[in-house]
């Protein structure tokens, strides 16, 4: 288990303060066309090297209106200049990834304003990975939570998991394999927990012929054994992490330390909005075309917004890649749902949002599954993609600030809307998904007759037979 530690945090100001800081932190480590997938927000300075904790202020505005006090989530700062959602985010890591994290955050602002770049990447988005996704009308489903005098919902399925190799991850592997050739690194390393990041990072480095090493759980090799196919099949070493939990946890602590030992050479794909700056800004802008996607073709189909978007959230890339299009939309309804596994009583969950307390790990501060020593606290989901006992700061920060909406649905509610959707609409969606889904069953009943429900279909469910079978009689 990994050991507890403290630091010193400075705000703004001139207050100090300190916060837990869970291990194994220590060890780890202006062309811009309405096509192109992504956006950048350029900052004016850049944080120095040095490792800090920054606590800044309240990153909102706010208003009076009515006698009433309003907070604008247009005027937030996500992040500001220091890589920090409020007071999440920042960089936590050895002086020996400080530079590889600047040359790394430099080299993405600079392809805010690099055409061959924006092109290369919206070509391979359309060409190789076949977005735009669909934004389907899912009309049995919405049947079925349809009250019994005929009102309910309209609910709508973006179609991650039509993307080549089955999820949305492949979004940001591309985007960042391409950023690490401009930087000269041909050796890949990721880490993987449901086997999507890692077979996604191993099709690009097929794709592009740069050598590639996944790191995943031992566990999640036992129940994703097909994904671990896939990524040797199409080229990759994946190395076994027995320490700890040999879940997401340790194969991400495991790649860090890889990363620490061969920086100059090798660039880390990490596949959540997760991680130390300029990590979480990074993946959720490469990610942010699921969210500008879902809002042309909302205007296509119905001439107007979603009223609600659900996503599931582990680290929460897919949720942040829908969500961050209509964080300033402020009449829509951000809803994450994470994994309560056996209960959010039970000790067996993944629920950081819900159940977690401040924190670090990983790199970043956010909400965390810690004991009250600081020491991780073993997390659990049936999902290898959300079994992790952290998330990404901006969430974090979403969370705090009252922007979005967090649940939690347990392991057999999932399992439930696993076997539901696939009857349903004849599409077997991942288990991550199917937590997203079961709480539909909540949500359905309290909305206005016609509220538009677009829920992210992140990933599909092949992968997730051989768990499934060993729960389900079909």
């Amino acid at each position: 288990m990994a050991a507890a530690a403290t630091t010193t945090t400075t705000t703004a100001g001139t207050t100090t303060s300190t916060c837990r800081v869970a291990k194994p932190y220590s060890s780890l480590a202006a062309f811009s066309p309405s096509q192109l997938p992504f956006k950048f927000n350029k900052v004016t300075s850049r944080s120095n090297n040095s490792i800090r904790c920054t606590l800044t202020r309240n990153p909102f505005s706010v208003t009076e209106m009515d006698g009433k006090t309003e907070f604008d989530p247009a005027l937030w700062q996500r992040p500001d200049s220091l890589g920090r959602f409020g007071k999440f985010g920042g960089k936590y890591v050895p002086e020996t990834l400080m530079y590889a994290l600047s040359e790394l955050e430099t080299a993405f602002y600079k392809l805010a304003d690099d055409r061959e770049f924006q092109e290369e990447l919206f070509g391979i988005l359309k060409d190789y990975v076949g977005r735009e996704s669909p934004l389907y009308f899912a009309e049995r489903l919405t049947e079925h939570y349809k009250r019994p005098n005929g009102e309910g919902p309209l609910i709508y399925l973006k179609r991650e998991d039509l993307n080549h190799t089955g999820a949305h991850k492949i979004n940001n592997a591309i985007a960042q394999a391409l950023l690490a050739k401009r930087l000269g690194k041909q050796r890949i390393i990721a880490e993987t927990g449901a086997g999507q990041h890692g077979v996604a990072t191993a099709t690009v480095c097929a794709r592009f012929g740069l050598q590639c090493i996944i790191y995943m759980g031992a566990q999640d090799m036992e129940r994703q054994s097909l994904n671990v196919f896939r990524m040797r099949l199409l080229g990759a070493e994946v190395r076994a992490v027995h320490s700890g939990t040999a879940t997401l946890k340790d194969a991400t602590s495991e790649a860090i330390r890889d990363w620490v030992t061969n920086v100059e050479t090798t660039h880390y794909i990490l596949g959540s909005v997760a991680g130390p700056h300029p990590y979480p800004m990074m993946v959720r802008e490469f990610h942010a075309v699921i969210g500008k996607e879902t809002r042309k073709q909302a205007l296509e189909k119905w001439g107007g917004k979603p009223d609600v978007l659900v996503a599931c959230v582990g680290g929460g890339s897919n949720a942040m890649g829908l969500f961050h299009e209509f964080v300033n939309d402020k009449d829509v309804r951000l809803i994450g749902v994470e994994a309560a596994g056996h209960g959010l009583d039970s000790g067996k969950h993944a629920a950081t949002l819900t159940k977690g307390e401040v924190g670090v790990l990983h790199g970043a501060m956010s909400y965390l599954l810690q004991d009250d020593d600081g020491q991780i606290v073993e997390p659990h989901s049936i999902s290898a993609g959300l079994d992790y006992p952290g998330v990404g700061p901006e969430h974090s920060f979403l969370k705090d600030e009252g922007r979005a909406e967090y649940y939690s649905v347990t392991d057999d509610e999932a399992l439930e809307a696993f076997k539901k959707l696939s009857r349903l609409e004849g599409i077997i969606p991942a288990l991550e998904t199917s937590h997203a889904l079961a709480y539909l069953e909540e949500l359905c009943p309290t909305l206005p007759n016609g509220t538009k429900v677009v829920l992210n279909c992140s990933g599909r469910g092949d992968k997730d037979v051989q768990t499934a079978i060993k729960y389900l009689q079909v």
